[in-house]
């Protein structure tokens, strides 16, 4: 079988993998499904929080993968992604408690709207402002 090395930055979100395939990126680690899948969430909110990244410490599986978040309050979690969804797992980045039993989110949005509140008035901006430019686009 092939390897290949694959930054997955640089897939097109459209492309479809093949359940046996292996994707390796610059570390040589595989990237599974729910790596690219938390790559994706991060993407798709970073704007609104202080930082946001995949966690490199914790083990990215096929069925899990870790996200570190800090909220514009300043307050730092690490986030467990599964197909239950996500889920606080620590008060801190790269951690994992087992102790905490938070519940799982079935979006990325919810959870965020539940921890920080900064986060829900930028998101919502944001939002305004894409629908005010959709506005103007369909009156020209």
């Amino acid at each position: 079988r092939m390897e290949t090395d694959c930054n997955p930055m640089e897939l097109p979100n459209n492309t479809a993998f093949e359940e046996d395939s292996d994707y390796t990126d610059f570390e040589g680690t595989e990237v599974k499904d729910m790596r690219l899948e938390a790559e994706a969430v991060v993407n798709d909110v970073l704007f609104a929080v202080s930082n946001m990244f995949v966690s490199k410490t914790l083990p990215c599986a096929e069925d899990v993968a870790y996200i570190n978040v800090e909220t514009r309050e300043r307050n730092r979690y690490c986030l467990e992604l599964t197909e239950a969804g996500l889920r606080v797992v620590a008060y801190d980045f790269d951690q994992t408690d087992d102790r905490l039993q938070t519940p799982y989110h079935e979006t990325v949005y919810s959870l965020l709207d539940s921890l920080s509140p900064a986060y829900r008035e930028v998101f919502g901006n944001a939002l305004l402002q894409r629908l005010e430019a959709l506005k103007k686009e369909s009156q020209s």
